[in-house]
């Protein structure tokens, strides 16, 4: 499948992103609960053009379809947009490969766009803005669903990294747009913005269920794990698993993963500062 109108900065993305394949949509069925919050938000309706930006292996995207939209979904990893057309079959969801710091579509193309943990990973924000601004209709509506600072989803995140060599360049932290005070900065001037906060419960079996789900389906975990010696790909595992397990309780393992949903709604014109 090709990757042309993927950004050459976003190639290596993409690669990591799309690495779970078919196996990612575990990982989305972990995050259910805040997806269909995001849907919810977005309130989709009959008729309407839909775009799902970073769609994985299509949750968001069947869920809006179910309810009447033509939906679109788009996702950096051609593995995952191959899983998303393969588990969505007679939907009618066009899905295809797409960058969301340079979207191809005309302006003003979509009555509504959603993002569910997706934009918040991309290596340029401003960009991102810019385009979300460019293709949505005045008036039309998007709703993104971030993970907050804090919670179990970051420290998932610096367990990982932890085993990660240092970036020259590093992309800003994905957990930036949990703020709602960064993301007034990159929306505020073309949206009216609300915000809702959510909690998704993750609740394996175990911390040797949870390794097995995201060693095989979360792409940053993959492509990690290609990288490292049988030594330290062990430690790893070790690490996660009893991470996962630092969380049991009386009920089991409940994972707290605090959100932000961003209702927002395209105005008019632009609010630019004077």
């Amino acid at each position: 499948m090709s990757i042309d109108n993927v950004l050459p900065t976003n190639i290596e993305a993409a690669r990591t992103w799309g690495a779970g394949g078919e196996h990612y949509d575990q990982v989305s069925r972990g995050i259910a609960d805040a997806i269909e919050h995001a849907v919810v938000a977005l309130d989709p309706r009959p008729g309407e053009h839909v775009l799902d930006i970073a769609t994985g292996t299509g949750w968001a995207a069947r869920s809006i379809a179910a309810r009447g939209a033509a939906v679109t979904g788009i996702d950096l990893g051609p593995g995952v947009i191959e899983a998303a057309k393969g588990l969505s079959n007679g939907t009618g969801i066009d899905f295809r490969v797409g960058d969301a710091e340079a979207l191809d579509f005309p302006d003003n193309h979509f009555d509504a766009v959603i993002s569910t943990f997706g934009v918040m990973f991309a290596r340029d924000p401003e960009a991102v803005a810019s385009e979300l601004a460019r293709v949505v209709k005045p008036g039309g509506r998007i709703s993104l669903a971030n993970w907050a600072v804090g919670g179990s989803v970051h420290e998932m995140f610096k367990l990982i990294r932890s085993y990660k060599p240092a970036e020259e360049n590093p992309a800003p932290s994905p957990f930036e747009w949990g703020k709602t005070g960064r993301v007034i900065e990159l929306l505020g001037e073309h949206f009216d913005l609300e915000f809702e906060v959510g909690t998704s419960f993750f609740r394996p079996e175990s911390g040797a269920r949870a390794w097995a789900t995201f060693s095989v389906g979360f792409g940053p975990v993959v492509t990690l794990l290609e990288t490292l010696s049988a030594e330290k790909s062990e430690a790893l595992k070790n690490d996660f698993i009893s991470f996962h397990e630092d969380h049991r309780e009386d009920t089991g393992i409940v994972m707290r993963r605090p959100y932000v949903i961003t209702k927002a709604r395209r105005v008019l014109e632009s609010r630019r500062a004077s």
